[in-house]
């Protein structure tokens, strides 16, 4: 009889395992998975900063809903910035993580998600921060390092940065700087200092008058282009000069010390919106009229030295959480078996826990 309970009792526990499914992990397909979709959603949400890739799953947990036939992930996943700026609303995926010679940033998300057939963002929170200075020199001693962007010769950089833009482009319309992003020097024959900034359009067309520039405000409408510059100054110890937007051209660079500009200029949504409207307008042979704004061809380059200019569409959303810039928080270690997940990047910075 002993026999046969024993018997009866490991086919009741080998069915109810068979029935049970392994909880997720941090290495489970499934639970990347839902990492990877909400991290890609929070970047389409956020409207500032740099779009983060995805590191590692740092600890998730996972709760059945069976009236709603899904579940609760609450997710912990270490990020890393990349160089793609949040505007260009580019997949994470397709974007490059900076590397130890760009001033890298790190950090963590939480995030709350709701997953039936698709994967949903509820809520996120992320902490974010540089890697020091000292931990960057002691395995590059050449590389980069941050400066403040309110420092007079990053302000400089960037608008003479701008300056060749404007000169150089084929687009209909000024540009004014929006804001400084980043900042970072690096001695080479002489200081350098390197920039990243937004721009938006102005009102003002190429022809205008080079007095009237300073009086030129942007475009306040949902048809401004926006745009990210990369900008790159070589200065001495004279003084470089910066010349009125717009001056004589010939002489552009004669006077100046070298200076290297790259831009993306995105369409914004409501002109594509207006742009399929348009279309279909145009399908139904009926009369419309066009909004007197810069129109982007999807394959025109800007050429400004070795710069370059690529056209994608911003998509303003509205916030479900945020995103900050602070010192490391205290960390628990995970709850959950098998996590954390493995590490994509370390930059080399085997001391940081990235």
């Amino acid at each position: 009889m002993s026999v046969y309970l024993l018997i009866l009792c490991l086919a009741l526990l080998h069915q109810e395992g068979r029935a049970t499914p392994d909880a997720p992990s941090c290495v489970s397909p499934e639970a990347v998975r839902v990492a990877e979709e909400t991290l890609e959603q929070i970047n389409q949400d956020r409207t500032n900063g740099y779009i983060l890739s995805l590191n590692r799953l740092y600890d998730l947990s996972h709760t059945p809903d069976t009236e709603k036939d899904g579940s609760l992930y609450k997710l912990t996943i270490d990020v890393m910035e990349t160089k793609c700026h949040i505007a260009s609303k580019k997949p994470w995926k397709q974007c490059e993580v900076r590397d130890i010679s760009d001033v890298p940033v790190y950090g963590e998300c939480e995030v709350s998600a709701f997953v039936d057939t698709r994967v949903k963002l509820q809520s996120y929170s992320c902490v974010l921060r540089e890697v020091p200075a000292t931990a960057v020199v002691g395995v590059c001693p050449d590389c980069p390092t941050a400066d403040n962007m309110n420092e007079p010769v990053v302000k400089e950089t960037a608008t003479l940065s701008l300056q060749r833009f404007n000169e150089e482009s084929r687009l209909a319309n000024y540009f004014t700087l929006e804001r400084i992003t980043r900042a970072s020097s690096q001695w080479v024959v002489g200081p350098s200092y390197f920039v990243e900034f937004t721009i938006v359009e102005t009102v003002c067309s190429k022809g205008t008058d080079a007095s009237e520039m300073s009086s030129c405000p942007p475009m306040d409408c949902q048809f401004a282009h926006r745009g990210f510059c990369l900008g790159s100054h070589m200065a001495h110890e004279d003084q470089f000069e910066i010349r009125p937007m717009g001056g004589k051209k010939g002489s552009s660079f004669q006077d100046r010390k070298p200076v290297e500009v790259k831009c993306e200029i995105y369409e914004p949504q409501a002109a594509a919106v207006e742009e399929h409207a348009h279309a279909k307008a145009d399908a139904e042979h009926t009369g419309h009229q066009h909004h007197n704004h810069t129109h982007l061809h999807p394959h025109e380059h800007v050429h400004t030295g070795s710069a370059g200019s690529d056209v994608a569409v911003a998509m303003p959303k509205s916030s479900l959480g945020t995103v900050v810039h602070q010192p490391a928080p205290a960390r628990s270690s995970p709850k959950t078996s098998s996590c954390p997940g493995p590490r994509r990047h370390n930059l080399g910075l085997d001391s940081l826990k990235l």
